[in-house]
């Protein structure tokens, strides 16, 4: 039969050990801490140790797609009572009694004045011209926050890079063309006609052209391969992910213009519709193009928004350029390898969405 330890001969694990400092450093788990720390740090999930952006282009936790937004707690409310003072012994004042429109839910009634006693009901006709509360939300529209689209092929890039800006079709800097023309002959003399703000103005050739929308019409001609004689057949034949989407924001444009020397009356117009059309309406002056645009803004009914353009006179400098849009991660790094010589070096992002046609609601 085996005999049992004494208690005094148990091997205890210490709580804690003293070093030769004199120092008391608790254990973990029978472990010192500067143990724990041998172990190394461990991995974090994710692509934050190989990269710093996902597969959009976009940097860690900015990415609605790869790292949505967890959905919010809905903590339920707590009623909490007041509590109640300690009784002094006398009678309450009546100036000490809480007013009638500031009652404390679970406190005392309220003591109400003679004055307010003797006060006549309000009557019916009274309550009923009691006017409605209105919302005090502004209805301000911040329009610098739109954003504008301008199309163009891959094969252009490199020459917009070298000129350093986008220039207008009839534009007295080109040097070379571009290599890929997206707009048909027929387009382009249509557009060469078209005035802009009546006779003796300039055309609508004149003006580099942009979207109001990535699922511009015209665009989602070519996303679709409809026969549309605005596009050319080069633009026909090119795969959908060979082109890329530049974009810039109208407060980008408007702060460029205010800080440059000189600034044409007419250097930014809006259309609400194909600039070359003969039904088009166009806001060339700075009042109206303001307000057209936020016509367009406001309607979120109409479709006009996806017809409508933002023109700009003569050239749009590149470096306005916040972001350029792709269809995939191999155009994503042919064009990084296009900017990497460049002075501006905007962010590049693979957005399928804007590459992929709009579903169009069947009509009532």
């Amino acid at each position: 039969m085996r005999r049992a330890l004494s208690p005094k001969w148990v091997q205890r694990i210490p709580p804690s050990v003293t070093t030769r400092s004199e120092m008391t450093v608790p254990l973990i788990c029978g472990l010192r801490a500067s143990d724990l720390k041998s172990v190394g740090a461990t991995h974090t999930k994710g692509f934050s140790s190989l990269s710093d952006e996902c597969i959009h282009g976009l940097e860690g936790g900015l990415c609605a797609s790869c790292f949505p937004k967890a959905a919010p707690e809905i903590v339920p409310g707590v009623a909490t009572r007041a509590s109640r003072s300690k009784s002094t012994g006398r009678a309450p004042s009546l100036r000490s009694s809480p007013s009638p429109r500031t009652v404390t839910l679970g406190g005392p009634n309220p003591t109400l004045s003679a004055k307010t006693a003797t006060a006549k009901p309000a009557t019916a006709k009274a309550a009923s011209t009691v006017k409605p509360v209105r919302s005090t939300k502004s209805s301000h529209d911040n329009v610098g926050e739109q954003r504008i689209y301008h199309v163009t092929h891959i094969r252009n890039l490199a020459g917009i890079l070298n000129s350093g800006r986008l220039l207008a079709d009839a534009s007295d800097a080109w040097t070379a063309r571009p290599a890929v023309d997206l707009s048909s002959a027929p387009q382009r003399a249509a557009r060469r006609a078209a005035l802009v703000a009546g006779d003796d103005s300039a055309s609508v050739a004149c003006y580099v052209p942009f979207f109001l929308s990535p699922n511009a019409r015209l665009w989602d001609s070519l996303l679709t391969e409809a026969n549309d004689p605005r596009l050319s057949p080069e633009a026909h034949r090119s795969p959908t992910y060979d082109f890329v989407i530049l974009v810039s924001t109208v407060k980008k444009l408007l702060d460029a213009q205010a800080g440059a020397e000189e600034t044409v009356a007419a250097s930014v117009a809006v259309t609400n519709g194909d600039a070359a059309g003969a039904l088009t309406r166009f806001g060339a002056a700075p009042e109206t193009a303001d307000r057209m645009l936020r016509s367009l803004r406001a309607d979120q009914e109409s479709q006009k928004i996806r017809e409508a353009e933002l023109l700009v006179t003569e050239s749009f400098p590149f470096e306005l350029v916040t972001l350029v849009g792709v269809a995939n991660d191999k155009v994503r790094d042919a064009v990084r390898t296009i900017l990497a010589a460049a002075a501006h070096k905007p962010k590049v992002v693979v957005y399928p969405p804007w590459f992929h046609a709009v579903e169009e609601t069947a009509a009532p």
